[in-house]
């Protein structure tokens, strides 16, 4: 039989306007937000600020509506507000910005300075992957770029994701009939229009309204596969609603402490007709990830500035960046003895993503997993750590050694993929696909879906020519006979200068040049 749920008037719930007891309004919904205020993504005061109130208006347009019955604990749930018994006053509203002035920047041109307004070039306008990054930095929110831009620590790895790519040089065929050239590949039974897809990221409405739903339907119109995050902008069945008849998705699940929550959300997904779930197992803490620290810092503005010792440390502490607080979601005993319990729990393939070495390759191969992506959490996690694609000739030589067989475990990299160069490098040593994240964001930033789209067509004619231009007509004639990896993992190799990386990757800066 199902539990009574307790119905108490909104003049009720304002009673718990304090900090240290903040119960907080949400789709007619009360919450005791009490603890978890001191480890929200946004710091504490945007849930301590509307204690007492119905703050749904300020909720909805970043998080899903079943956020909290998919992450947080069933009893922080303590009643539903009577229906009608909310006042005006009560209800916490938007602060309606003023549209801002187009941004100035100052351009330096020797020892003259000119000052220069951004302009949103035309989507046409966009030739490669940076393009879309460029005009997201100037169009997107300070905060939310600092949370999508964002690395760990000095941010090293994070740069040499794309970097490393440039270490593995071609070795190009002549005299191939490449007259006509296939992209098409499968990936875990899904036909695909390239060796791609679209991997799982968190809130994507901070990129745009449109958010999750926008990357769906530009995931069919590319003919790629979405990764549905657990951390969605939107809930699972509007991402679902998205899709058009016959659209196939993968899943992404951060493993919650309760794990009730996750094999509820796990057959929720596999209902919906999902065809693989990828568990990220490199996250059991989040990395320092000092842009998103610093953003979240420099808007609280003076009354944490001017602090100084313990009261600012307890400030800072509690407004550590979008990204330290997820960490509330995510089980951080989660080890190899809990596999058997993700394969039960499930008949989707299950794959591991954020391996990064052979020997756990192997033991997930061993363990009778479908799959693993090479993944470093875009570089937000352990700085210093090697790029997916510099480990993937490691983990290639080492399931070959325990005896795995072509197809029989599907190897994905995920990071740094900026063109269509380095789809072809990855799959000719021995990926079955590669993931794209920030670039997919910073064109549903820069452009919505279309935008998105137009980056897929762009990566498409990239691996198209480097397919041609290299004598491998097809998918499978993509080998490691056409690459030389001599310098992959020398990391003194001198290169040169990548200018598109260099303009538009945007530096960490020290508190004093701020």
């Amino acid at each position: 039989m199902a539990e009574a749920v307790l119905t108490m008037s909104m003049d009720e719930v304002a009673k718990h306007n304090t900090k240290e007891d903040c119960w907080v309004v949400l789709y007619g919904k009360a919450y005791d937000l009490s603890k978890f205020a001191r480890v929200h993504p946004g710091g504490a005061r945007l849930i301590t600020d509307v204690a007492g109130m119905d703050a749904t208006a300020l909720f909805d347009p970043i998080h899903p509506k079943d956020i909290m019955e998919k992450l947080l604990k069933p009893d922080i749930m303590k009643c539903v507000v009577e229906p009608g018994s909310i006042k005006p006053q009560q209800v916490a509203k938007p602060v309606v910005k003023a549209k801002a002035a187009p941004k100035k920047k100052v351009a330096s041109q020797g020892a003259e300075e000119e000052e220069w307004v951004f302009k949103k070039p035309p989507l046409a306008a966009m030739l490669n992957s940076f393009d879309f990054e460029s005009v997201a930095r100037e169009v997107m929110e300070p905060q939310a770029w600092g949370y999508y831009s964002s690395g760990g620590d000095d941010e090293i790895t994070l740069r040499d994701n794309h970097l490393a790519f440039q270490r593995i040089t071609m070795r190009p065929r002549i005299l191939v009939n490449v007259k006509e050239i296939d992209l098409t590949t499968t990936m875990l039974g899904i036909p695909c229009s390239l060796p791609l897809y679209f991997t799982a990221t968190a809130l994507a409405k901070l990129a745009h309204q449109d958010g999750e739903v926008a990357i769906v339907k530009a995931a069919c119109k590319a003919g790629v596969p979405y990764m549905l995050p657990t951390l969605s902008s939107y809930t699972l069945d509007e991402m679902l609603g998205a899709c058009e008849p016959g659209q196939e998705l993968y899943a992404q699940l951060y493993v919650n402490p309760e794990r009730s929550r996750s094999e509820q959300y796990v057959r929720k997904l596999e209902a919906a007709g999902v065809k693989a779930l990828f568990v990220t197992v490199d996250a059991p803490q989040l990395g320092r990830r000092e842009k998103d620290m610093r953003s979240k810092f420099t808007q609280q503005g003076s009354d944490v500035q001017d602090k100084d010792g313990d009261e600012a440390e307890g400030e800072v502490d509690r407004s550590q960046g979008a990204a330290r607080a997820i960490s509330s979601y995510i089980d951080p005993s989660l080890n190899w003895d809990d596999v058997p319990w993700l394969k039960s729990i499930t008949k989707m393939k299950v794959l591991l993503k954020g391996v990064q070495c052979g020997e756990d390759a192997v033991l997930a191969y061993k363990a009778g997993l479908a799959g693993a992506v090479l993944f470093n959490h875009g570089g937000r996690q352990l700085d210093t750590c090697r790029p997916g694609i510099e480990v993937l000739p490691e983990v290639m030589e080492a399931l070959r050694e325990a005896g795995c067989k072509p197809g029989e475990f599907s190897v994905f990299v995920d990071g740094g993929i900026r063109r269509g160069a380095d789809i072809f490098k990855a799959v000719a040593l021995g990926a079955t696909g590669v993931g794209v994240g920030r670039p997919v964001l910073y064109a549903l930033a820069s452009y919505g879906s279309k935008g998105i789209v137009r980056m897929v067509q762009m990566l498409q004619d990239e691996l198209q020519m480097v397919m041609r231009l290299s004598g491998a007509p097809n998918v499978k004639m993509i080998t490691d006979k056409l690459v030389l990896t001599t310098n992959l993992a020398d990391h003194i190799v001198p290169l040169p200068t990548d200018n598109l990386t260099r303009l538009t990757y945007q530096s960490l800066q020290p508190a004093a040049r701020l």
